[in-house]
């Protein structure tokens, strides 16, 4: 599973640690996190995330 990184903030999304105080679950792959989630950092939408 790949990481993705904001690129408003520079937050990485890593699926093995998840975004748990947001509702996804660690193991959850990018595809799998819901469309509606946001950066915890500074709110951007999945659309402003790149894989790395």
């Amino acid at each position: 599973m790949k990481k993705h990184r904001c690129q408003i903030c520079g937050y990485d999304y890593d699926p093995e640690v998840g975004d748990p105080d947001n509702g996804v679950a660690p193991g959850t792959a990018w595809e799998d996190v819901p469309d509606d989630w946001a950066c915890p950092i500074c709110g951007a939408g999945k659309d402003a995330f790149d894989e790395l």
